[in-house]
């Protein structure tokens, strides 16, 4: 199986060093949540991952290879990535955008295979677009669109997929839709998933994996079961939270109940400075 992980990783934005020295081995065949609070550096990881990024310092290896290193295509059969939020030109039908998810492995002048056929049709059918395939993305619902932009993904056949807060802007419904699908696509094809998630409930529930990330910092990692703790809420979180095991959702569940002494002093300080 395709191997990522990171080694002395150091990601810096001007004169600013967002990432310190991450050392990040994601666990094949498996679902891992990067959580932390907003602006932490897990969407930064996450393209680093990618290749979005360049390290200042260390690298990111695939499959044992500094990823900087390779050529594009070659790390486009290996991962896919799903930004946060993604944009399509006007009028893309549902097909159209899945057959971009082909680009690594188009022929020369773009001559399509039956192979290439072959993909998009099982990415339709996978995550249940197919009859939706000649609509624009304008036509669809919010989940039916992170259905349409997953299935462009998957038909680009990796072993690695990484999405960045895949369920943002979805209601309930359509969170759980894409949250469900991310699972049957591990399940059912052992498809390695990297994701971050700003929910700890569908964290906990989705990932067997979890890696809170602090200022940049790599403090807890585990399954959900073992970190899941008041560590992980007071230092990572600034909150004091119970967790509880729900026996109807097969889950852990956690529930916030009150601001950290500091966390509450420093709300206070920026609600005076807005009513000043």
């Amino acid at each position: 199986m395709t191997s990522l992980y990171t080694e002395h990783l150091e990601l810096t934005y001007g004169e600013n060093t967002i990432i310190h020295n991450l050392e990040l081995h994601i666990p094949n065949g498996k679902i891992t949540a990067l959580v932390g609070r907003n602006g932490c550096g897990k969407s930064t990881i996450l393209k680093s991952l990618a290749r979005l990024l360049q390290p200042t310092k260390g690298n990111v290896y695939l499959d044992g290879k500094a990823i900087q290193t390779m050529p594009t295509k070659e790390v486009a059969k290996k991962l896919a990535i799903l930004p946060q939020s993604p944009t399509a030109p006007e009028g893309l039908t549902v097909e159209g955008l899945v057959w971009h998810g082909r680009y690594p492995h188009q022929r020369l002048l773009g001559k399509r295979s039956d192979q290439d056929y072959d993909m998009v049709n099982w990415a339709l059918q996978v995550t249940g677009m197919t009859e939706f395939k000649t609509r624009t993305l304008d036509e669809l619902s919010g989940g039916q669109r992170q259905r349409v932009w997953i299935a462009m993904a998957l038909a680009q056949d990796t072993e690695l997929l990484l999405l960045d807060e895949p369920t943002t802007y979805l209601d309930m419904a359509h969170q759980l839709e894409v949250l469900e699908l991310l699972k049957k696509l591990n399940e059912e094809e052992n498809r390695t998933v990297i994701m971050v998630v700003h929910d700890l409930n569908h964290a906990a529930k989705y990932a067997h994996h979890l890696v809170a990330i602090k200022d940049g910092n790599k403090v807890m990692e585990g399954a959900p079961k073992e970190i899941l703790n008041d560590e992980l809420f007071e230092n990572v979180f600034g909150v004091k939270a119970r967790v509880t095991y729900d026996e109807i959702a097969k889950t852990y569940m956690c529930t916030p109940y009150a601001l950290m002494k500091e966390e509450k002093e420093v709300h206070n300080q920026q609600e005076d400075r807005e009513v000043g």
